[in-house]
């Protein structure tokens, strides 16, 4: 706490006084990294695309969230740690987030895009290797974050396409969008509840 106090250019005293201990703290961190990858899974659902890019979305966000965009997002690895009542409400919004990300796979299954699986096997693959990948990245290695995630995606997808082939169209369609795509703004965790504090 005292270290996360420093970071924030706050004292220790101040910092608790909104976070009373790492308990509510860590429950900050994991609620903030589920409304961000919730917010992305509502966004790829809303496009007019089909399964195979929105479940790119979902992947390169996910992954950007936890080794880039946010700082403490890997706390989701440590949510036993909570108190039950705070470990029920973050496990509710992870299902959330996981029904979704399944539906869209049962979605690309039922077009043909997607070739026969069990969903919610899927998913979980999916997700337990990109949560898995806070514990090997290191900002200093040969990849970024960001072509972590493409990789990652371009792995992710091609074992679900029906049509190997199409990945190639998703390559394209990718393309198409880091034209049009706003660049992304690396949020931290410390300074937003730094943020959080001085307008209190």
């Amino acid at each position: 706490m005292r270290d996360i106090a420093a970071a924030a250019a706050l004292s220790p005293a101040n910092l608790y006084n909104y976070f009373h201990g790492k308990h509510d703290l860590l429950f900050f961190c994991q609620d903030n990294s589920l409304d961000r990858l919730i917010a992305a899974l509502d966004k790829a659902r809303r496009m007019k695309m089909s399964a195979a890019p929105k479940l790119r979305m979902v992947i390169v966000s996910h992954l950007r969230c936890v080794l880039d965009e946010v700082e403490g997002s890997a706390a989701h690895l440590l949510t036993t740690a909570l108190p039950s009542r705070q470990q029920r409400y973050l496990v509710a919004k992870r299902d959330r987030y996981e029904a979704g990300v399944r539906q869209l796979i049962a979605a690309g299954t039922r077009s043909g895009e997607f070739a026969p699986c069990d969903p919610a096997l899927a998913v979980r693959a999916i997700l337990g290797s990109l949560n898995w990948s806070v514990q090997w990245f290191s900002p200093e290695g040969p990849l970024t974050a960001a072509e972590i995630a493409e990789r990652f995606a371009d792995y992710l997808i091609r074992g679900l396409l029906t049509e190997p082939n199409a990945l190639r169209q998703l390559e394209l369609e990718r393309e198409h969008n880091r034209t049009v795509k706003a660049p992304v703004q690396r949020t931290n965790n410390r300074s937003l509840a730094a943020r959080q504090i001085s307008t209190r």
